[in-house]
Order: structure tokens, then sequence, then C-alpha cells
């Protein structure tokens, strides 16, 4: 691969990461799209370490790619198995679906109340010997 090819392969990667970043753990002002090292800046610390490591390569690789010489000296199967897992642990699981699970939570918590609440309500009956 030609060295503007894989600059721009790079570049593709880091942009993409650095947009899941800002939507899932925040950090980008309103109509802005910070660059991977800014968010790795702001929120790196949000990522667990191995996935830090990784967003730290993959910013590393980019900011060398504007060198040719070291540009060649780049593992892009290293870089890309990095972008692959920073994909897989950023992507969100769908609004659907946390919608639903955030729905359940808060049903259980009510019934859960509720059963704490009868129980109460049982334990005085019993109490004042009206069960």
């Amino acid at each position: 691969m030609d060295g503007k090819a894989a600059m721009d392969e790079l570049q593709r990667m880091a942009d993409e990461v650095a947009g899941l970043m800002a939507s899932r753990l925040g950090g980008a002002r309103r109509g802005r799209r910070p660059d991977l090292a800014t968010m790795i800046r702001r929120r790196g610390q949000a990522l667990p370490r191995r996935h830090r490591k990784a967003a730290d390569l993959l910013a590393r690789s980019v900011s060398h790619a504007s060198a040719p010489r070291i540009a060649r000296q780049i593992d892009m199967g290293l870089v890309r198995d990095s972008h692959r897992q920073l994909v897989e642990y950023l992507r969100p699981l769908g609004s659907r679906r946390r919608l639903v699970e955030g729905a359940t939570n808060i049903a259980a918590s009510v019934v859960f109340g509720l059963l704490i609440l009868s129980a109460g309500v049982i334990w005085l009956l019993v109490q004042r010997g009206h069960l």
C-alpha cells in the first residue's frame, strides 16, 4: 500500500474511533468533531487499559504517518486489530435495546418496591393481630 493510501486509511480509522468515543463517552463540544488525540486526552481514562493502549497506538500511527520514512515502519496489521478492538468496544448496542433494558430496569425496581411494601404491610397486620 502506498503512503497516501495508508495515511487516508489511518485517518479514516482514527476519525471513526474518535466519533464513537465522542458519542459513547462524551467529551466533544456541540457541533465539533475532535481528532483522536484530543478525545484520548479528554476521555481516554474512561476506556479500559487494553482499549486505551489500542487507542494510543492508533493515534501515534496517525501522527507518524505524516512522515513518509516512518510511515513505512507502521505495522498496519496491528493498527487494524487495534481499530477493530476499539470499534467493537465503542459501538453502541442500539438505541432500541437500551430503551427496552431501561424500561425493564424501571419496571423491576417498581415491582421490587411493591414487594417490600406488601411484606411490610403483612408484617404490620400480623403484629397487630389482624391476620
